[in-house]
């Protein structure tokens, strides 16, 4: 096949081509386990996850594809308020609030440990495909400092 029809990845940050935000990269093991073979079959194996929430994207490629939010049937973790912090163990924002609220860290301590085990399945569970440890501590400290 001639080259001139074949797109190169362009150098830097992939960028969601519908709000611009820089993409976290994804592999086909977490595309495989999240969407349907159908749309699957439509973007490459490297792919981007779009963590804005007001974009309708969730996944984008380096040759146009992308995933809408609508192939999804419910709050997607990394992108939505309303899923869970963590989708391997289901820890929710009202968990973490919980914690803080009755001044204890139980909830929140058991995911993180859990989140640094070998339970964790991060990279099929996570539509992002990360860990959600960040996600999880971060949102604590922000509940604790107001």
């Amino acid at each position: 096949m001639n080259k001139a029809f074949i797109r190169e990845a362009d150098d830097g940050p992939h960028r969601c081509p519908q709000c611009g935000t820089v993409g976290l990269p994804v592999g086909a093991e977490t595309l495989a386990a999240h969407l349907p073979l159908p749309v699957r079959q439509r973007i490459a194996d490297s792919a981007d996850f779009c963590s804005d929430p007001a974009c309708p994207v969730v996944y984008f490629d380096d040759f146009g594809s992308v995933v809408p939010r609508d192939v999804f049937a419910g709050p997607i973790s990394g992108k939505d308020i309303e899923a869970p912090l963590c989708p391997c163990f289901g820890l929710t924002r009202e968990d973490v609030e919980a914690d803080v609220a009755e001044g204890t860290v139980e909830r929140t301590k058991a995911v993180v440990l859990k989140a640094q085990s070998p339970e964790a399945r991060c990279q099929t569970l996570a539509p992002n495909g990360r860990s959600c440890l960040s996600a999880v501590q971060g949102y604590y400290h922000k509940c604790r400092t107001g």
